[in-house]
């Protein structure tokens, strides 16, 4: 008999982001904390405590990982066998991958909500000082709050976001202390309708970031793009991976994005080479790709020069 799934509601951000206050608060809602039994794991000590007293429903049961050593699947595990529980809220420490957590998920286990919490003061120190850590918890919120928002401009808050991620939602809090949505539009800096979508340079990698989460939209569209030419064994000749250097947060995490494409004939691009690519996108199996993902049909190209700056990035 399988075991019942267990909905897991994350809340991340570094220290004093408001993450506890929002659990807290959660707790205290009887239309949430209806009486079932819920497991509190907390993984970081603030400045704000829990008062369990305060709670909607008094079965709250609440544990401390002290090191993001201590998160493995075994102790996960344990911490509900044999326990009836019906969710499982996580504190997250801020100065902790994500992928520890993942890794360890019991399998029944699944994250149902994941929020993140940014103290609007300190934000630009920490996606300056603490980019890579500020990205692993943009990459996969589902909606980001800046706390202490006030009157700061939203501009700067909402690029900041945008950068990294293009579907989380967003919300400041304001003087009141209630929280406001994210109203500012997103307009890609390439037209989506036009007969051929041109990517300039310095937006590859937000192509190829809307390419990855949209590929149903752009099915069937037909795009121009300067591309650093790979070639593989896995490929016939007439085929090769056209694509970018990016960098999502540091020089640590560049990584070559690519996408395969399919020349009517034999080509003589040579690894390393830059081409100008002209082609129509069909979502359809590739070995390269080992599942069904874009496959540029070429329709025109042509050798051409290295952009201004190889490594493209989301600034």
């Amino acid at each position: 008999m399988a075991k019942p799934q267990i909905p897991v509601y994350l809340f991340t951000g570094f220290l004093e982001a408001g993450k506890t206050k929002m659990i807290e608060e959660t707790l205290e809602d009887p239309e949430f904390n209806d009486g079932a039994k819920i497991l509190l794991i907390v993984c970081e000590e603030g400045i704000e405590e829990y008062d369990p007293s305060r709670f909607a429903g008094q079965n709250v049961r609440m544990v401390t990982v002290e090191k993001e050593s201590d998160l493995t699947l075994s102790y996960l595990t344990s911490l509900t066998k044999g326990i009836l529980t019906d969710r499982v809220m996580i504190e997250y420490n801020g100065m902790w991958q994500l992928g520890s957590l993942y890794s360890a998920l019991p399998r029944e286990w699944y994250i149902f909500q994941q929020l993140l919490f940014i103290d609007t003061v300190t934000a630009e120190n920490y996606n300056a000082n603490m980019r890579a850590l500020m990205v692993d918890k943009l990459q996969t919120a589902e909606m980001v709050i800046f706390n202490r928002a006030g009157k700061t401009p939203r501009e700067g808050l909402h690029k900041l976001v945008r950068g990294i991620s293009r579907r989380a939602q967003i919300a400041y809090e304001n003087e009141a202390g209630e929280l406001e949505y994210d109203t500012i539009e997103d307009p890609l800096p390439f037209d989506v309708n036009a007969p051929v979508v041109s990517v300039a340079d310095e937006d590859f990698a937000l192509f190829y970031r809307d390419l990855g989460d949209e590929l149903s939209a752009w099915d069937g569209r037909t795009v121009k793009f300067k591309g650093l030419v790979a070639r593989d064994r896995q490929l016939g000749k007439n085929e090769l991976v056209a694509g970018r250097h990016v960098m999502t947060c540091c020089e640590a995490d560049i990584a070559y994005d690519g996408v395969v494409c399919v020349f009517p004939r034999e080509v003589s691009f040579k690894t390393g080479e830059w081409g100008m690519i002209t082609a129509k996108i069909k979502l359809e199996k590739h070995k390269l790709y080992g599942q069904a993902g874009p496959v540029l049909y070429v329709t025109d190209s042509a050798l051409t020069s290295a952009p201004q700056n190889p490594v493209a990035t989301f600034y």
